[in-house]
């Protein structure tokens, strides 16, 4: 900035939302201080020599006629070793170094580098001296927990010879590490990047979605899966379980990076995410999950304006993991409370709203939000591929689908996991509809099932489906002339539904056994259910009463599959099919030989 400093006067102070006059020389999207404590902001509108400023911190205080300092940056992320295992708030500011410097309540113009400036990393530096370097090519990597390797890359658009290369050693991230020079200039390369948040980073090219990300719930991986790169919204009134299903997502999904921004929730929803955190253990590895989470802390009663910016704070963090080569999944909790911080601000700026309020652009920045998720290829020579799984939680008033977010994020996601009230109601988690709920990842995933799961997969998938559908109808027929009226066959139906619902399609996330189900009991569970179903279906069409097939103990067997057969004992499945075969066989024996008596 040299000694050009480019200084506003303030004149308008409406909440969050104030205008200056002389503000010459600003840039769009520009970070500044705002008033005598020095506030950060951020610049998003200009006319002539006046400007509008979100401002990231409580604006209580401040007066007409305060300066207002440009910075020459747009409001950008730190990127480097440190990432893991912090709390941030919604524009990178470390909440256990805000802490230390004003307290247990936060303090107004407080700041703090994002990441630490004295810690000294052992880097493992991997380029020579004279070598040709090209962007997103890895020079260094750093073991930042047990679990992540951090890699230090070259930033996009920098390309050329390096020179000045240090040799490995203990290094703070300010070290230089090298230098790339190139025909415009010799470019630092240091430990850490910067990058503006609302600006994609950049890749080689967008790969299919082939690769389901596996999370080890069953509504999920068999009937709704999502895939590694692909996006997801839960949606859910009060109490239907969005924050525990997140958290479920968070510890069992297969990927190397979990990013959770709590955005907008209450301080006590997310006081029980940092303080849980923390003590879950990564069951991969035994370790503690927050070797391999970052935590972005935005409660309802921050300012509303950081919490608009703490989605794009969270997806570049997303980003630049993605580009090392990693599987990410990212869970925002909740994009509604993001989108009502976009209405208020809206609102200060008087613009026109649209329906319920919200800004006419709604639509397009849920679709910008969502369209940064992806699996690619990553800059630079090696062969990186990393994708970013996005799940956002929706918190529709009232439990109605058919607001404003909800119907806008239903545009935007190929997956939909609609959580039911009743189903919660009825303790049946994760209450996620079998009915409502879709997703549009089955037909690019059927050939990973094939290969890695069974070939019948997709068929049992599709067949235990349509069971559960021509239940919803029958339970219609029951609620208005009971159960005894129905045939046998349709009894059967109603009866194999039942198990599928609650033997299956229920989990519990406090089980030791069931808290995670790998695909392949999945497979088996559902084959042995529908095995039932096949043999019992074709003994009731010769005749045999539904009562002598429901058998307590092989009914019972079923529904206790998923607690009784641990994953590394699927080999009890084939007792199981044993059981079952000698129970029919015995039944079809028995029925022909009294067809041949009479």
């Amino acid at each position: 900035m040299g000694d050009n400093k480019k200084i506003g006067e303030l004149y308008l102070i409406n909440g969050p939302v104030v205008k200056v006059r002389k503000a010459t020389g600003f840039m769009m999207h520009e970070v500044v201080k705002v008033g005598d404590s020095k506030l950060t902001g951020e610049v998003i509108g200009l006319e002539g020599d006046n400007a509008t400023i979100q401002v990231y911190e409580e604006t209580s205080g401040l007066k007409p006629g305060e300066p207002v300092e440009g910075t020459d940056r747009l409001l950008s992320v730190t990127l480097g070793p440190g990432l893991i295992g912090k709390v941030f708030d919604g524009i990178q500011r470390p909440l256990d170094a805000l802490r230390v410097k004003s307290g247990d309540f936060l303090q107004r113009g407080i700041v703090a580098p994002p990441l630490d400036l004295d810690k000294k990393w052992d880097v493992e530096v991997e380029i020579k001296e004279g070598e040709e370097v090209k962007e997103g090519q890895v020079i260094a990597t750093v073991k930042e927990t047990p679990l992540v390797e951090h890699r230090i890359m070259v930033p996009p658009g920098i390309s050329g010879r390096a020179e000045r290369v240090k040799a490995s050693g203990k290094y703070t991230i300010d070290t230089t590490l090298m230098y790339v020079a190139n025909e415009d200039r010799k470019h630092k390369i240091r430990l850490y990047q910067t990058w503006p948040v609302r600006v994609p980073r950049p890749y080689k090219e967008h790969l299919m979605p082939d690769e389901p990300l596996i999370t080890g719930q069953r509504v999920i991986d068999t009937f709704f899966p999502i895939s590694k790169g692909g996006t997801a919204g839960i949606p859910g009134g009060f109490g239907t379980g969005k924050t525990i299903t997140q958290h479920q997502l968070a510890k069992w999904a297969d990927a190397h990076i979990i990013v959770y921004i709590g955005c907008g929730e209450r301080g006590n929803e997310m006081t029980e995410v940092l303080e849980e955190f923390p003590e879950l253990v990564d069951p991969r590895s035994g370790r503690p999950l927050m070797e391999r989470t970052i935590l972005i802390a935005n409660t309802s009663n921050m300012p509303v304006s950081a919490r608009e910016a703490s989605i794009y704070t969270g997806i570049t963090i997303a980003e630049y993991f993605r580009d090392m080569g990693y599987n990410v999944a990212l869970m925002a909790d909740s994009t509604s409370r993001w989108a009502e911080a976009l209405r208020e601000i809206s609102g200060r700026l008087e613009e026109m709203p649209a329906e319920e309020g919200f800004p006419p652009y709604l639509s397009s920045r849920i679709a910008e939000f969502y369209e940064r998720a992806g699996k690619v290829k990553c800059l630079g020579p090696e062969d990186k591929i990393g994708s970013i799984s996005v799940i956002g939680a929706v918190s529709p008033p009232g439990g109605d689908f058919s607001e404003p977010v909800t119907t806008h994020t239903k545009r935007f996601v190929r997956c939909f996991w609609a959580l039911d009230k009743s189903l919660a109601n009825a303790r049946h988690y994760p209450s996620i509809s079998w009915l409502d709920s879709y997703s549009e990842y089955n037909t690019e995933l059927e050939g990973w099932y094939a290969e890695n799961v069974n070939a019948e997969f997709s068929k049992l998938r599709a067949r235990a489906m349509s069971l559960l559908s021509e239940d919803d109808n029958l339970q219609q027929i029951i609620k208005l002339v009971g159960e005894d009226v129905l045939p046998d066959d349709q009894k059967l139906i109603v009866r194999v539904a039942g198990i599928i619902k609650i033997g299956y399609l229920q989990q519990s996330a406090f089980s030791d056994v069931d808290s995670f189900c790998e695909v392949k009991k999945q497979f088996e569970m559902l084959r042995l259910i529908l095995m039932f179903y096949n043999r019992s279906s074709a003994l009731i069409s010769k005749g045999v009463a539904i009562s002598e097939l429901l058998n307590g103990d092989i009914l019972n067997t079923l529904m206790r599959m998923k607690e009784n057969i641990p994953n590394d004992r699927l080999e009890q499945f084939k007792e199981i099919e044993k059981e079952l075969k000698n129970f029919f066989d015995s039944l079809d024996k028995k029925y022909e030989n009294i067809k041949e008596a009479s």
